[in-house]
């Protein structure tokens, strides 16, 4: 792999009062629990179940959008689907890379590793080790000071 897959949500359909059940472009789904974003003020209007159920895949299938025009991208949906995955260490990675702008060189740089390495974390081919994510924090903490 040598680009980060752009994630595509191909379909959605209701799971449960407050759970979805999301189909990606790669062919996996998850059935994501939006109990704790309905809690947040700007969700207010999905906490009708009617409402929630209503969620349909966005243009191009980069987001989910309710006719309440409450949206949400499918970068951050897919985070949520690999945490239900078990993928917590390619979630911690790829948020990583997110909070610090890090393209696939940029982190490759920062952890001494290639891009190709960078890319099997990014896109959760390869288990990402405690190590790196030590290393991640190390190099985080290191901008900081």
């Amino acid at each position: 792999m040598t680009a980060e897959t752009l994630r595509i949500i191909t379909g959605v359909k209701a799971a449960g009062p407050q759970a979805l059940e999301i189909a990606w472009s790669n062919g996996a789904t998850a059935v994501v629990d939006f109990t704790e974003t309905l809690r947040t003020a700007p969700y207010k209007s999905l906490r009708i179940a009617e409402v929630f159920a209503k969620a349909e895949v966005g243009e191009w299938g980069h987001s989910l959008v309710w006719p309440a025009e409450v949206e949400i991208g499918a970068d951050s949906l897919w985070l949520d689907s690999l945490s239900v995955w078990g993928r917590d260490d390619t979630r911690a990675f790829l948020e990583w890379r997110l909070r610090n702008g890090l393209s696939l060189t940029g982190a490759a740089e920062a952890l001494g590793l290639s891009r190709r390495q960078i890319a099997y974390y990014s896109s959760g081919e390869k288990t990402v080790p405690k190590p790196i994510l030590l290393a991640c924090r190390g190099w985080e903490a290191l901008q900081a000071a």
